[in-house]
């Protein structure tokens, strides 16, 4: 499936389309220019593909009959949400309607005895804490952004505590879908496991809007930690710095998060979020628990970090300064275009077992140095997972040219040491050329539930599938 495997609607098709969408939604279906180019594109690379309509339902019933009418038209449907995905999954390549779920804003059920809530699409999940925080529990998947849950259940988001909690995929119990064809399916449950059947929940997860749109989902919560220490240390080299997150892995030290940024990275931070450190390879840490595990977990830590060249280590305990030291941490994306002003930022990530990391980080900080681009390295090593903000300009061919390439070599570096093309990013439209390298034969298969599912082929052309 690709861009061209459905042409761009001809106009007296959306204006029909358009016509029976307004009888149903009234005002909340929009040609406004500016709305139609908010919805074109997400974060991070510079390709538009512009719809020609944006919806803006509120009901399950509202997606089932807009997809519906747009599949018997043979009209594309981009699913939208918080529009902070940065491998191109926003991009309208065929046109046709942007589905904005930003209305899908409630959370429908909190069970505290249970531990686990239901919400709809378009709660983000800083809503979502910020709700839920006096019931002493709190939901961990952060990828940084304030993204949808919509948004991060499709492109199975993970982020800077996956290393504890694990990603999207290990936290969502259930989902409410709405297939190309207007149907309303319900799938997994509130059970801990079950063994009945395929896994339809994680067929969705990580399908980047490609087979359905996911309108609500059932979420694992935690309990809030007893106790929470942030603390950062630096190191003279990435060598040390990558040898102590190794070891700390292989020693079972539990984390809740450990990010490694370079020192490009750590000047970008230090310039953009005011920050009193060197520009020097630095761990950021967090140990929660209990105050005797979390005192233990931070002692061990220092020892393995004195081992590898590390530095004394500076502590954040108080709420603001720990907020202080990860608002940071997540505006490293803005902190690396403030590096040089007026150049895009191609962000690229992948994930390798923790025993290739060491090697896979060196090799990558070589070939940036080769091929004289400034792209600092920042990662949620914790779990093997890295990213470069890759800076160029996009209106010089020789530099887009080499950045292309560098990202490219990234992901196929990460792919020959047993990892993969993106831990979190996803596909969307920049790593399709990578699928058949990861995945071999499970491309055919990943094709044939595409067709299956979506045999007119309006779910988000153009995007994840060769």
């Amino acid at each position: 499936m690709n861009a061209h495997a459905l042409p761009r609607p001809e106009p007296d098709t959306i204006a029909a389309l358009r016509a029976k969408l307004t009888e149903r939604l009234g005002a909340r279906v929009s040609v406004s220019q500016s709305v139609l180019e908010q919805h074109s594109h997400g974060e991070g690379l510079p390709a538009v593909g512009m719809p020609d309509l944006v919806v803006f339902p509120e009901t399950n019933e509202e997606v089932a009959f807009v997809l519906s009418l747009c599949n018997e038209h043979r009209v594309p449907v981009t699913p939208f949400g918080a529009g902070s995905s940065l491998e191109g999954q926003l991009a309208a390549l065929a046109g046709g309607v942007s589905l904005d779920t930003s209305r899908f804003d409630r959370i429908l059920d909190v069970s505290p005895e249970s531990l686990d809530c239901r919400v709809q699409a378009g709660v983000t999940r800083e809503a979502l804490n910020a709700q839920i925080r006096d019931t002493g529990l709190f939901f961990p998947v952060d990828p940084g952004a304030n993204a949808s849950i919509g948004g991060m259940a499709s492109t199975r988001a993970s982020g800077t505590n996956a290393v504890r909690y694990g990603t999207m995929r290990e936290n969502i119990l259930g989902l409410t879908v709405v297939t190309p064809d207007g149907r309303i399916v319900r799938t997994g449950s509130r059970a801990r496991k079950s063994s009945t059947g395929l896994d339809l929940t994680h067929l969705y997860v990580g399908s980047e809007g490609t087979l359905g749109v996911i309108t609500e989902i059932q979420l694992k919560l935690y309990g809030l930690p007893e106790s929470i220490v942030a603390a950062v240390c630096q190191f003279a080299s990435l060598e040390g710095a990558v040898a102590a997150v190794v070891t700390a892995l292989q020693s079972n030290l539990k984390l809740a998060r450990i990010e490694l940024l370079d020192e490009v990275q750590m000047r970008a931070a230090i310039n953009y979020s005011k920050l009193d450190y060197a520009e020097t390879p630095t761990l950021f840490l967090e140990f929660v628990g209990s105050p005797n595990g979390v005192r233990e977990d931070v002692e061990m830590m220092q020892a393995i970090s004195d081992e590898n060249g590390g530095g004394a280590f500076q502590f954040a305990e108080r709420p603001e300064d720990r907020n202080r030291l990860w608002k940071a941490r997540h505006n490293s994306y803005q902190a690396v275009r403030a590096l040089a002003p007026g150049k895009s930022n191609m962000g690229t990530d992948a994930c390798v077992p923790i025993s290739a990391l060491p090697a896979c980080l060196l090799e990558t900080k070589a070939d940036i140095v080769a091929s004289a681009l400034l792209a600092p390295i920042v990662g949620h090593v914790g779990d093997g997972n890295f990213h470069l903000g890759i800076l160029y300009d996009p209106n010089d061919p020789d530099e887009t040219e080499r950045a292309e390439a560098l990202a490219f070599r990234t992901s196929r570096r990460a792919i020959a040491m047993g990892g993969t093309c993106s831990g979190e990013h996803g596909i969307g439209l920049h790593k399709i050329v990578h699928m058949q390298t990861e995945h071999g034969e499970g491309v055919a298969l990943m094709k044939a539930i595409k067709h299956a599912l979506d045999p007119n082929g309006i779910m988000n052309p153009g995007k994840v599938y060769p």
